[in-house]
């Protein structure tokens, strides 16, 4: 008798159909919220992929341990998103000062055209062997796991998340500790919904569930301001002069990133107190 698949194996198909389906539209042309959406079907793509090689490792089997076949397309999809979250910044600093940042704005079009090509490249170049073989892959690893594996799984890949972030989190907060606290999170929210999915009862309690994801909204704006920074300093850097509205932005940008790195460290130290106990 043949071996029935997860129970989650059809979320991950329904995924897979959908990016391969925005993957060919991005051969054609490349827009931008149809690159976010890949991404975000990428996500968690990779993220099942994990969770199968987990249970997998638990049975002692090595075998699908493997190299992430879409890691260079998922890089220069996160840029994209980068980009066009920069865009919305300056959109919404002339909205609100009636000033206008053209040779800004300019430049991060430049910028954004240079990685679209990246993406069309890739997808005009790519093969979708690679994505047939990678579901037939996540199929034959599915096949017979049952539910509990799969939570226990996931309970062990949060309990990682969890390690990682107490380990490697300490005040102050550097850079790269808003970027892995937000990818975790992203990533226990995920893993959370797919347990509800399978009619477990979360790992967290509504209240923590909410703080999680509370937390996780709240660093969006740090990421923003994050990324418009990096990339106005950029863009002065490679100017002999820039006029004094753009030297009175960086100030201000960087007055704001002081106030939310404040704010996300509270709240997240906070939080990985109580998730931790």
């Amino acid at each position: 008798m043949q071996a029935k698949t997860s129970p989650v194996f059809q979320i991950f198909e329904q995924q897979h159909h959908e990016a391969k389906l925005l993957f060919l539209d991005l051969g054609k042309q490349v827009k931008s919220k149809k690159a976010i959406e890949l991404l975000s079907k990428l996500e968690f793509v990779e993220l099942y992929t994990e969770l199968m090689e987990k249970i997998h490792q638990g049975q002692g089997n090595q075998a699908h341990a493997s190299a992430r076949p879409f890691s260079n397309l998922n890089k220069a999809l996160r840029k994209i998103h980068h980009l066009k979250l920069v865009e919305r910044s300056i959109k919404l600093k002339i909205q609100r000062s009636d000033l206008v940042f053209d040779s800004f704005r300019s430049y991060v079009e430049i910028e954004k055209r240079k990685i679209q090509k990246e993406v069309f490249e890739i997808a005009v170049g790519g093969s979708l062997k690679t994505w047939d073989e990678n579901l037939e892959k996540g199929k034959g690893f599915s096949k017979g796991v049952k539910p509990l594996m799969i939570s226990t799984a996931i309970h062990q890949l949060v309990t990682e998340e969890l390690e990682f972030l107490n380990q490697n989190i300490k005040t102050p907060f550097e850079t790269g500790n808003f970027r892995d606290l937000f990818e975790s999170l992203r990533r226990i929210i995920m893993m959370e919904n797919l347990l509800i999915h399978l009619g477990f009862n979360p790992i967290f309690i509504a209240q923590i569930h909410d703080e999680i994801q509370g937390l996780k909204e709240n660093l969006k704006p740090w990421y923003s301001n994050h990324l418009n920074l990096q990339a106005l300093t950029h863009f002065i850097s490679s100017k002999e002069s820039v006029s004094k509205k753009y030297v009175d932005w960086l100030k201000e940008l960087k007055d704001q990133k002081k106030s939310l790195s404040s704010d996300i460290e509270r709240q997240a130290l906070s939080l990985l107190k109580k998730i931790s106990a």
